[in-house]
């Protein structure tokens, strides 16, 4: 079993079957990530649907200086405060919707990159590569962005949730069931997109 240091949870990966030794993963938490979007448009009303979210943000080439912190309900990994609320800061009379939409997406990148931070010191190997999936990867934006923010190329698969995919394999597996052709269904798994980081700390 393992245990975080810097603010991470600890969480079983994978266990093949009840008389198997579990694995254990360290994971991180965020709070508030698809629900800031979603802030922007019931809330807020800057679009009328959250497939211009992309778009929107990309009309401008950065923030303006613009911070969003959506610690709507407290901040989760690696922070844990309860106590925290919700804030944009760094708005002037510039201050465009698009600016504020873009710092809603690089709040998500920011809250990610502290998580893989704090893994990195807990696990002393820095990541090589960012292997996401889910709805809000369908941002291409976003992925660059995260990409740029923590460095290191951002791998997002074809299929929208590998990790469902991966649960229903190793549970086919523990049971002794064929319940998926493994070979083709990993195969296209694998399969993805790749973000490049355009950006150095230089």
């Amino acid at each position: 079993r393992v245990q975080s240091t810097h603010g991470l949870a600890t969480t079983i990966a994978f266990q093949m079957g009840p008389s198997s030794r579990p694995t254990y993963a360290l994971e991180g938490s965020v709070a508030v990530a698809g629900a800031a979007i979603k802030w922007l448009k019931n809330k807020m009303r800057l679009v009328n649907r959250v497939s211009e979210v992309e778009d929107e943000a990309a009309a401008v080439n950065t923030t303006g200086d613009v911070y969003f912190v959506p610690a709507f309900s407290g901040l989760y990994a690696p922070y844990w405060r309860k106590d925290a609320r919700g804030i944009i800061c760094g708005l002037t009379q510039f201050t465009t919707k698009n600016h504020i939409i873009r710092a809603a997406l690089e709040a998500v990148c920011f809250q990610t990159r502290d998580i893989l931070e704090a893994m990195n010191k807990d696990c002393g190997i820095p990541l090589s590569k960012l292997q996401v999936d889910g709805k809000m990867t369908s941002n291409n934006l976003l992925m660059q962005m995260q990409a740029d923010l923590c460095g290191i190329p951002v791998e997002r698969s074809t299929m929208t949730d590998v990790r469902a995919l991966g649960a229903a394999m190793v549970a086919g597996r523990a049971e002794g069931v064929a319940v998926w052709n493994l070979e083709e269904q990993a195969k296209q798994a694998i399969e993805s997109d790749v973000f490049l980081p355009t950006t150095t700390d230089e």
